[in-house]
């Protein structure tokens, strides 16, 4: 059986079943767009639901990291370095798209290394790499950070917005508003982490989770791994993508992030403060903390009108918001979950379509 003929046989398994009103929740925002992408939502709809989790780094980025990095830019010897997704979110005023226009010095980076060097040519300025992303992005500016060290760059550091996707999932499995049963885990971060990372989900609240790629085979294998165990008293756990993830991932990965970081609390944009989920530097790397060199606080902020928090969580989709695809478009975002390609919201936009009765 070739894999065209298995995608067709599991296709149709699925929406032969018995099955009905059951919820999955894909975190990865890669998964997001590829199931939107290829109509995965629509062809198992009303039978199965799939729900965007948190696995969107600039979608949890509160306003108050924003602030930070334009209160940074208030100084004159300041160069702010960062991915570009970052730019078209908005703090509790302003974004750093619109900073630009007041020709603030920012420069877009394809990586932290990108920032090592400008720091390099720049020496008389003060080059801050805006740091954002989960345990797949940390790695990397881990290494630049220890590059910094070994060559003594003094005029680079990172204002640390990192995040690790454990805690987020334990403070959404111990909701009581939760009605997921069954979990899609990021892929991408499993490669660093390693499976064994996520298999909490159903050893501690006995939902079924599954480690998959992004083709459609793979996702189309994930759900109905998922959905075969709905009437299971004991739920289980499974990597489909042992071409990519180990069970314990990227040991050198995962050695670079012990040694530059340490974890601590921190706050995400429409959820609040989720315990241990931050990565900021440690004791030994300290120097390189933009937190401490320019003495700021990130404080939790949220002017949103919108439901992205909802979004986040899997508790709305983004056709429930009022603003969706109205006042919140990827030109003119109104909430962040707009701003990224991988954002459920920018993700619905763009494939669009009929989805759960409602045409835009």
């Amino acid at each position: 059986m070739n894999k065209e003929q298995l995608l067709i046989k599991l296709v149709d398994r699925i929406k032969n079943s018995k099955l009905e009103n059951f919820t999955i929740m894909e975190v990865c925002g890669t998964h997001t767009k590829s199931i939107s992408k290829l109509g995965i939502r629509e062809l198992f709809y009303p039978k199965i639901k799939l729900l965007s989790g948190p696995g969107c780094p600039v979608c949890v980025t509160p306003e108050g990291y924003i602030d930070a990095a334009i209160n940074i830019l208030n100084r004159k010897d300041v160069i702010l370095t960062t991915f570009g997704d970052l730019m078209k979110v908005k703090g509790s005023i302003e974004s750093l798209i619109e900073q630009r226009e007041k020709r603030k010095n920012i420069n877009i980076v394809y990586s932290p290394l990108d920032a090592i060097k400008i720091a390099q040519k720049n020496r008389n300025f003060q080059v801050v790499f805006l740091a954002v992303g989960f345990e797949t992005t940390a790695p990397t500016i881990g290494v630049a950070i220890k590059i910094a060290r070994e060559n003594n760059i003094k005029n680079f550091s990172v204002l640390s917005g990192l995040k690790v996707m454990r805690p987020v999932l334990h403070k959404i499995l111990k909701n009581e508003k939760n009605k997921v049963q069954g979990i899609i885990c990021p892929g991408h971060v499993a490669v660093i982490t390693g499976s064994e990372y996520f298999r909490f989900i159903t050893e501690e609240y006995n939902v079924p989770a599954v480690v998959a790629g992004f083709e459609g085979l793979d996702i189309i294998s994930a759900i109905y791994f998922l959905i075969a165990q709905k009437d299971n008293e004991k739920k289980q756990f499974k990597n489909l993508y042992k071409t990519c993830v180990t069970p314990y991932g990227n040991v050198l990965a995962s050695r670079i992030m012990d040694e530059v970081f340490s974890t601590g609390n921190s706050i995400w944009r429409g959820i609040g403060q989720v315990h241990g989920s931050g990565l900021y530097l440690n004791h030994k790397y300290e120097e390189f903390d933009a937190l401490k060199k320019f003495n700021l606080v990130i404080q939790e902020k949220s002017n949103e009108s919108c439901v992205c928090s909802q979004i986040i969580l899997g508790q709305k989709i983004p056709y429930e918001c009022p603003f969706f695809a109205k006042r919140c478009t990827p030109e003119s975002p109104v909430g962040p979950c707009m701003v990224s390609s991988e954002g459920s919201c920018c993700v619905y936009y763009k494939y669009g379509g009929k989805y759960y009765g409602r045409n835009y």
